[in-house]
């Protein structure tokens, strides 16, 4: 690798069972992720109880949340858990954050309303930075109000873990380019990817922001088959029984499906794009979503796609 030059980093949504969250540690994998629900239809844990066993799993990798729904918490207890569990991670944690909206069962379990949630997670983000300087805290805001309120200790990394903004729409766009330290939007292709880097990069621009420490990273479901067809069919039957909806006809549009090699290809395609760091989530069937670290196609696959290296030249491509 030349001067300047950066690989790519690979994350992995992290398997529930220490041996398996260490095996795929030596595998290479460069950060394990968590998500989770209240009360949604699919039965799943609660990402902060997830994320701090992981925090306790794990030796080396970024651990973080994708995605913590934040409008469930109320801002100081989710700064304390997260500045608590940044500490046990040795700082080790980012935050990806989003509204949610996609299961409202979960936003009644919290005693939240519904309509509430971006204004919520936008107060939020603003709330935690200032928690996690360990001062006291005053603010009168829309939602929240607190006087002289005071979280610590402070998490580990100075001013706290990085937070990265989730979603899909423009509303979520705005939220990156204004709040986030990082953008990560779901369901994408390469292309809608391209776009929405240029987007977020205008939003910043017309706010004066500077986006040069920002974080540039794609959750990406794949699946990985000998036959492109039985792969194609793998993943749109778990994403439509993850959203309740038929994927048939769109899959191509909202993962990367295929053999080893065209899926490859199909994340290089989003380094392309502009991300550096990709999550991927393998589509599994049910008895098999706890199999993260026995992929037999996963250390090629990491080979294939963490060998890339990003050049200067390139880097400016995208920053212009």
């Amino acid at each position: 690798m030349t001067a300047g030059e950066e690989h790519v980093r690979i994350g992995m949504v992290a398997p529930h069972t220490t041996a398996d969250v260490r095996a795929i540690e030596q595998l290479g994998v460069d950060s394990l992720w968590v998500g989770g629900h209240l009360a949604s239809p699919n039965p799943s844990p609660e990402p902060l109880v997830w994320l701090a066993r992981l925090a306790e799993q794990s030796e080396r990798a970024t651990v973080g949340t994708a995605t913590l729904v934040l409008p469930w918490y109320q801002p100081p207890i989710a700064a304390k858990q997260l500045a608590d569990i940044d500490r046990a991670a040795n700082g080790r944690l980012v935050v990806g954050v989003g509204c949610g909206g996609e299961y409202p069962e979960d936003f009644a379990a919290a005693g939240v309303p519904l309509a509430q949630r971006g204004q919520r997670l936008d107060e939020s983000i603003r709330l935690m930075r200032r928690f996690w300087t360990a001062e006291p805290v005053d603010h009168s805001g829309p939602l929240f109000r607190y006087e002289q309120l005071r979280i610590h200790p402070a998490p580990a990394q100075p001013g706290g873990p990085p937070i990265v903004v989730t979603g899909r729409r423009q509303a979520a766009m705005r939220r990156a380019a204004g709040l986030g330290d990082g953008w990560m939007p779901y369901l994408y292709s390469a292309e809608r990817y391209a776009r929405s880097v240029a987007e977020v990069r205008e939003l910043a621009r017309s706010q004066r922001r500077s986006l040069d420490t920002f974080l540039w990273m794609a959750y990406v479901m794949i699946s990985v088959d000998t036959s492109p067809e039985s792969a194609r069919d793998r993943a749109a039957r778990f994403l439509g029984g993850t959203y309740s909806q038929d994927f048939t006809e769109i899959v191509d549009r909202v993962a990367v499906a295929g053999t080893l090699e065209s899926v490859v290809d199909g994340l290089v395609a989003f380094v392309r794009a502009g991300a550096r760091h990709l999550v991927l989530l393998p589509c599994r069937e049910p008895s098999q979503r706890d199999q993260t670290g026995t992929d037999p196609w996963l250390p090629e696959l990491l080979a294939g796609v963490r060998g890339m290296t990003v050049s200067p030249a390139e880097e400016q491509e995208h920053h212009s």
